[in-house]
C-alpha cells in the first residue's frame, strides 16, 4: 500500500510512521522542515494547502494529523482519477467540549473544527472517496503536545510543580493509541463516513492527572497546591488563553470510547506516563 502522510512529524506521526513501514507500506511523509528519507519511508518537503511539492504520488490512502480545513481544500480541488484513496484524519474533542466555553475564541475554535470535519467530508464525497475523522482528548506521548509536556519541563527546570485542585474528569490518549486506530481504521470498510471519539483507557480527575505528571519527575520538588477558590478567583485576572483551560478543572473533558472499540477493535491504555514522555522525541 503506498501512504501520503500530512503531519508525519507530529505527536501521532512519530508513532503512525514505524508501524506503516512494520505493516510493508511504501509512505511518503510531509513536513514543514527537511527531514532524512529512510527504506520505505520518503520525506517531503512543504504544507497544505498550497506550498506542495510537485512530485506527490497517487497515493492508496491518505493520512492527515494537521488543521482539518486547509487539507480539505486540497483534497476538494486534487484529481485522483479513477481510485479515490482512503482517507483518515484527526479533528479533536474540543469540536464538542469548547462549543459552549465562555471564551468566544474557544467557540470559535470549536466552530472551526466543525466546519473542517464537514468540510473534509463533502471534500471526499466529491471524489468519492471513503473517510474516518478521529477526534481524541487530550494527547500525551511523544513530547510534542502543548498541554502536560510544558508542565512537566517547566517543573523539571524549576522544582516548583503547582498542583490545581480539579474535579473534572479528564481521558488523556497516548498518541501510539491514535496510531493503532488509524491502522485499524484502514483495515475496517465499516468506520468510513464515521467521526470517531477516541480517549484514553482511563477517567481521573484533572487533579490526579496533574498529580501523575509530578510523580514521573525524577528529583524532589516543591508541591504548591492551587485550591479551588483560588483557581476560581483566578479567572478574573489571569490572561485570557488561561481562562478557559482554569475554567474547565471542574468540567469533565471525556471521549465515549464504545464504537471505537466495537468497529476498530482498539482500547486504549491507561494513563501510566513516565519522565521520557516529556521531552520532545528524536528521529
Amino acid at each position: 500500500m503506498t501512504v501520503l502522510v500530512f503531519g508525519g512529524s507530529s505527536q501521532i506521526g512519530h508513532f503512525l510512521l514505524p508501524r506503516l513501514l512494520a505493516h510493508g507500506a511504501t509512505v511518503t511523509a510531509l513536513s514543514r522542515h527537511a527531514r532524512t528519507s529512510q527504506t520505505g519511508l520518503r520525506w517531503l518537503q512543504g504544507s497544505l494547502p498550497d506550498a506542495l511539492p510537485r512530485e506527490l504520488p497517487r497515493p492508496a490512502a491518505i493520512i492527515s494529523f494537521g488543521p482539518l480545513g486547509p487539507f480539505a481544500q486540497w483534497l476538494a480541488r486534487t484529481d485522483f482519477g479513477s481510485e479515490p484513496p482512503r482517507v483518515i484524519a484527526t479533528s479533536s474533542m474540543s469540536a464538542e467540549t469548547k462549543r459552549d466555553s465562555a471564551m468566544p475564541a474557544e467557540r470559535a475554535l470549536a466552530q472551526q473544527l466543525r466546519d473542517g470535519e464537514q468540510a473534509l467530508a463533502a471534500a471526499c464525497a466529491r471524489h468519492g472517496a471513503p473517510w474516518t475523522v478521529l477526534r481524541p482528548t487530550l494527547i500525551y506521548g511523544a513530547g510534542l503536545d502543548k498541554s502536560l509536556s510544558p508542565i512537566a519541563r517547566r517543573a523539571w527546570r524549576t522544582r516548583v510543580f503547582p498542583l490545581p485542585a480539579g474535579r473534572g474528569l479528564r481521558q488523556p490518549v497516548h498518541a501510539d493509541d491514535i496510531a493503532l486506530a488509524v491502522l485499524a481504521a484502514l483495515a475496517c470498510p465499516a468506520s468510513a463516513g464515521r467521526i470517531l471519539p477516541i480517549g484514553g483507557g482511563e477517567r481521573l480527575t484533572a487533579h490526579e492527572m496533574f498529580a501523575r505528571v509530578r510523580n514521573t519527575l525524577p528529583h524532589a520538588n516543591l508541591l504548591l497546591p492551587l485550591p479551588s477558590w483560588l483557581l476560581h478567583a483566578g479567572q478574573r485576572f489571569a490572561p485570557a488563553k488561561l481562562r478557559g483551560p482554569l475554567a474547565r478543572l471542574d468540567a469533565d473533558l471525556i471521549a465515549d470510547n464504545g464504537e471505537l472499540e466495537r468497529l476498530l477493535g482498539v482500547t486504549p491504555r491507561a494513563f501510566r506516563p513516565e519522565a521520557e514522555m516529556w521531552f520532545p522525541v528524536k528521529r
